[in-house]
């Protein structure tokens, strides 16, 4: 790339072109590239900073937090709360909603994040990173200003997503409706610098990306497109597939965005009573919403992911996302709604 092209400047180009994004959504996004930044130091320190090992409490989910997680939790609500372009948040790590203090102006937006996906690698230095997704305060006209339900919105209505992977380079991706940019921090300038844009996944590929020590839990439409995957050149595909499986999502989508590819976390026996095991609103929605406009598909094995209307802040999904032709042969095996 002969000039290089800052986030900021990114930014303001696209809020030139139609308007394609307001000057407050374009602030929000820089000051959530900020907070990765801050993020992204505490995680390059690693065991210098004192803040790997486990935090020994509990989130929402009732899953053991890191340090880190709790870290980046905070690092991106005391960051986001006070510029005046939101006017609440909702994390992973979280019980209930964070509404901007009183003390501060009141913005449009709505922020959800997950603030440090991957967790299970932290200690072992493989690449985790931060997911988030804006959407628009909606109109709701009961006056006591911003509620739970507010945020239950279908992804088909974010307004920006995108994540940050902290990995041998720190790297954001992000899309506001118009493709998809990368940009990496240039930790001379302190900058995010564009090194991609108009992502494109390819629509086929000869690479999936499952947990199989859950094989014998899962339900037949996708013990039988693994079968048929592993089968390689002499079964039904005729042609040989690899795996690869990094028990983080955002480095496991970071590579399908990069060479193609298709992930699942489906649904399956173990817990039967819950949709998936992955969050709709932090994870599923921004993640989709980004393959999408990458060229991809997403789908939770029967319907298109960012058409789900959410019930429930914290609600599971299963998710099949990634080069479209194998998502839709998946989606195909499983039975009609």
């Amino acid at each position: 790339m002969a000039q290089k092209i800052s986030l900021t400047r990114y930014l303001v180009e696209q809020q030139r072109a139609d308007g394609l994004i307001p000057g407050q959504l374009r602030l929000l996004l820089e000051v959530v590239a900020r907070a990765c930044k801050s993020i992204s130091q505490a995680v390059n320190k690693g065991a210098l900073g004192g803040v790997l090992g486990s935090a020994e409490s509990e989130n929402v989910q009732g899953e053991i937090q890191k340090k880190l997680d709790i870290i980046a939790n905070e690092v991106l609500i005391e960051a986001n709360e006070w510029g005046g372009h939101l006017a609440a948040m909702a994390s992973e790590e979280m019980d209930s909603i964070h509404l901007v203090p009183n003390r501060y102006p009141q913005g449009e937006y709505l922020l959800l994040f997950d603030p440090l996906d991957g967790s299970s690698n932290i200690d072992v230095n493989v690449s985790i990173g931060t997911i988030f997704s804006v959407l628009r305060k909606p109109e709701n006209g009961h006056g006591q200003g911003v509620q739970e339900s507010d945020f239950l919105q279908a992804g088909s209505k974010q307004v920006a997503a995108g994540y940050c992977i902290y990995g041998p380079q720190t790297t954001l991706v992000l899309t506001v409706g118009n493709g998809v940019a990368m940009f990496t921090l240039d930790r001379e300038q302190g900058s995010f610098m564009l090194t991609q844009e108009d992502i494109k996944i390819p629509a086929d590929t000869k690479e999936f990306a499952i947990n199989m020590s859950n094989m014998r839990h899962w339900d037949a439409p996708v013990k039988r497109y693994i079968d048929e995957c592993l089968a390689g050149k002499e079964g039904p595909r005729g042609k040989d597939f690899n795996m690869r499986w990094i028990a983080s999502m955002v480095a496991d989508v970071h590579r399908i965005l990069m060479r193609g590819g298709v992930f699942m976390y489906p649904w399956d026996k173990r817990e039967p009573e819950k949709a998936g095991k992955l969050r709709l609103m932090y994870e599923a929605n921004p993640m989709s919403w980004l393959v999408e406009q990458a060229g991809g598909a997403a789908t939770n094995g029967r319907q298109r992911i960012l058409d789900i209307a959410p019930t429930k802040l914290h609600e599971r999904v299963a998710v099949v996302l990634g080069s479209k032709n194998e998502v839709e042969r998946l989606t195909g095996y499983h039975d009609p709604l």
